[in-house]
């Protein structure tokens, strides 16, 4: 059987983003036991309830985790209607690569140093990347 090269992008960003997410549960349950939270002790709750609480070195990869559950969202979606619409074109392949070694560069900005001045250009470009696939797939819908 033959898959699309725009599979590959997809299941690259779902293994990041479990990535973030361990990262962030690690560094989030060290600065828990360092600020003497226990968590068998808290009824409820949200990870917002940790702003302030937690130093903002910690809450970051939370921060980073929440957007990967954000725009992504929209890269998922308008990869699979190009895999389904067959437009496996290398220009589409490159866009999709590009937008998740983009999201994965921000990510790591995000989590270590998040100064915006690199976190931005890193997103907007992603975006652009975004912004091609969409372009791609409402051409190619438009002319059949």
């Amino acid at each position: 059987m033959t898959y699309s090269p725009l599979l590959g992008p997809i299941v690259a960003l779902v293994a990041w983003t479990l990535v973030m997410l361990t990262w962030m549960a690690a560094t989030r349950m060290l600065a828990m036991k360092k600020a003497g939270i226990d968590i068998t002790k808290r009824v409820g709750g949200r990870g917002q309830s940790l702003e302030g609480v937690l130093p903002d070195e910690v809450n970051w990869k939370s921060h980073n985790y929440t957007h990967l559950m954000e725009q992504p969202t929209l890269f998922y979606a308008i990869t699979i209607v190009l895999v389904l619409i067959e437009q496996n074109s290398p220009i589409n392949v490159w866009l999709a690569w590009g937008y998740v070694a983009f999201r994965i560069v921000h990510s790591i900005v995000q989590s270590t140093i998040n100064q915006v001045k690199y976190r931005f250009p890193l997103f907007a470009v992603s975006t652009l990347c975004l912004v091609g696939l969409t372009v791609h797939a409402g051409a190619a819908l438009l002319h059949r």
